[in-house]
């Protein structure tokens, strides 16, 4: 039996936003989704991907994981299921925006850094998928205006985008203007986004021009 919380989630839904929406269900049903993004974004349970982008059922496709991480395209006989899924939002449902979004204490960033200090792996799973972050690049500027946490938590994520490039699909849309990839982080506390510059290469907020769009 699913615990009382969760039942009575699942009937309000029913109630609240199911029956009064069924239209847009039932459409959804019939003829498919047709997501404006792919969502690259962690598992961990302080962050709403589509409470965030104020976003509702058939809008995002969104694959979670530790720490947001895109691993390099490899295609070999092991399972990969975030390169399956992004692999799934470019080749069938050709989104044209790919966002991997971070977020503030991290985890998964928090034990890869206690990795750093030799600090013992005793996971089966969670320590080799981790790996991906080896040889991060983190920005001195970074750190000096968001500290060391939240820096290498940046540094994730520059570190999935460049992967993403690594999917030759990926990046021959890029170049041809029908792909637009996305480096974000969130503030739980504060709930500010940061957003990436590539041409600069630095991350600022997204706050006032979130404010200049809302409602």
């Amino acid at each position: 039996m699913l615990p009382e919380e969760l039942l009575g989630g699942y009937w309000r839904f029913r109630r609240d936003k199911h029956t009064p929406d069924k239209g847009r269900y039932r459409r959804l049903a019939a003829e498919g989704q047709e997501p404006s993004a792919l969502v690259v974004a962690c598992c961990d349970s302080r962050v709403d991907v589509s409470a965030i982008f104020d976003a509702g059922p058939g809008d995002l496709f969104i694959v979670r994981n530790v720490a947001n991480l895109v691993p390099p395209f490899q295609p070999d006989e092991k399972f990969h299921g975030t390169s399956a899924a992004i692999e799934y939002a470019a080749s069938v449902l050709n989104v044209p925006n790919i966002i991997v979004l971070g977020h503030s204490h991290c985890g998964g960033v928090a034990v890869y850094r206690e990795k750093l200090t030799g600090k013992p792996d005793n996971t089966a799973f969670i320590g080799q998928w981790l790996t991906q972050l080896d040889g991060l690049d983190v920005k001195r500027i970074d750190v000096e205006m968001f500290g060391d946490e939240r820096a290498f938590e940046l540094a994730g994520i520059r570190n999935s985008l460049a992967n993403l490039r690594t999917f030759n699909v990926l990046n021959a849309r890029e170049k041809q203007g029908r792909l637009a990839l996305h480096g974000l982080h969130f503030d739980i506390s504060s709930g500010n986004v940061l957003a990436l510059d590539h041409e600069t290469g630095s991350f600022a907020p997204l706050r006032d021009e979130a404010l200049r769009h809302a409602g």
